[in-house]
């Protein structure tokens, strides 16, 4: 178990894992936000956004820094992200994940580039609105299928559950 806001914590938990399993081939960055990252803009203070960024930008970076040279010995490896329609698309009454989800997308546009070269792909799961079970693409079970798809065909970075347009 690790506090994904504290870098140290992230990287001596997923330490621990691949010294007791080996190198890690997947990992997939997908913690639920704190209530208090979806404030809107103007009540949201420098601390608040600190905080989130430490969740979606400095924790996912300590991860991704833990695992990588076990995967560059492997030959290969998957990043996975997986983020709400804030990430891709700024919501004035969701502030701190409209802040901290847009510099994750930065750092996995960067890194989906620069690992290509080695076979390590990275990923992006935008799922705009909740989670549903019962609906046809935000179903808890049908997002498992699109997480192996994206794993398995390694295409593109971003994948979108549904249209932005579709959120509820």
């Amino acid at each position: 178990m690790a506090d994904v806001r504290d870098v140290g914590s992230v990287t001596h938990a997923l330490e621990q894992a691949t010294a007791l399993q080996g190198p890690i081939e997947v990992l997939q960055y997908s913690p639920l936000p704190d209530k208090s990252f979806l404030r809107p803009v103007l009540e949201t203070t420098p601390y608040d956004a600190r905080a989130a960024v430490e969740f979606s930008v400095l924790g996912p970076m300590g991860a991704v820094h833990a695992v990588l040279q076990g995967m560059r010995v492997i030959g290969r490896g998957t990043v996975l992200f997986i983020n709400g329609g804030t990430a891709v698309q700024a919501k004035v009454g969701f502030a701190g994940t409209s802040i901290a989800f847009a510099g994750q997308s930065a750092y996995a546009e960067m890194i989906h580039e620069a690992l290509a070269p080695d076979g390590i792909h990275v990923g992006q799961l935008i799922i705009p609105g909740s989670i549903e079970e019962g609906h046809p693409q935000k179903d808890p079970e049908v997002l498992a299928e699109t997480i192996w798809t994206i794993h398995s065909e390694r295409g593109e970075l971003r994948t979108f559950a549904t249209s932005m347009d579709a959120e509820d």
